[in-house]
């Protein structure tokens, strides 16, 4: 189920540009080529930006960690992403956000108990994933319990981690070993698309 369709160049066939981009990511925060940068290493100047992108939103965000875990979280259960969802599942749950909350997320069932910001910050993703585009409502709740920079980069999160669910899905990257599994929902027996 998990055969990988793009892995990541065999190091005796990477060009320089892509060996480039290997040692830059292995140095930095991530430490390694992990998830869904061993297909995008196909493409080493595409790759280098985008996680440039998400190294900003992972480690410089002004977003509460929790809130941002949950971003992800929301756009992993969309895209059915279980290596998005395998990887920040735990740290979504050491970031504070509530067990409760993250089981939600799974059942794609709104949290309804969840306190006001999560909530606010939920209307936006699942705004986002379902119209394109925020409910005024929506929106005013949100710029109520956070400034502007926090609401664009909870836009700029879902953004990054929909591009990278689409990689991963296309490429087919395997879970984390170990790893929560999602359980795959259809838009047909999905019981409240996010």
């Amino acid at each position: 189920m998990y055969d990988a369709r793009i892995s990541a160049p065999h190091p005796e066939n990477m060009t320089t540009e892509q060996r480039s981009a290997l040692a830059e990511i292995t140095a930095g925060p991530r430490g390694g080529l992990v998830g869904p940068f061993a297909p995008l290493l196909h493409s080493p100047r595409l790759m280098s930006h985008l996680q440039k992108t998400g190294e900003f939103l992972r480690f410089g965000s002004s977003l509460d960690r929790r809130l941002f875990e949950m971003c992800i979280l929301l756009v992993a259960r969309h895209w059915n992403q279980q290596f998005e969802w395998g990887f920040h599942h735990p740290l979504a749950l050491e970031a504070g956000l509530n067990p409760n909350v993250v089981e939600a997320i799974s059942r794609a069932e709104r949290a309804d108990h969840a306190d006001e910001v999560v909530l606010a910050v939920w209307d936006v993703v699942d705004d986002l994933q379902k119209n394109q585009t925020v409910d005024d409502d929506h929106y005013a709740a949100a710029a109520a319990l956070l400034d502007e920079q926090g609401l664009v980069e909870i836009v700029a999160t879902v953004g990054y981690y929909t591009t990278l669910a689409m990689v991963m899905n296309t490429a087919r990257t395997p879970p984390p070993a170990d790893s929560p599994k999602l359980e795959r929902l259809t838009r047909t027996n999905n019981r409240e698309p996010l």
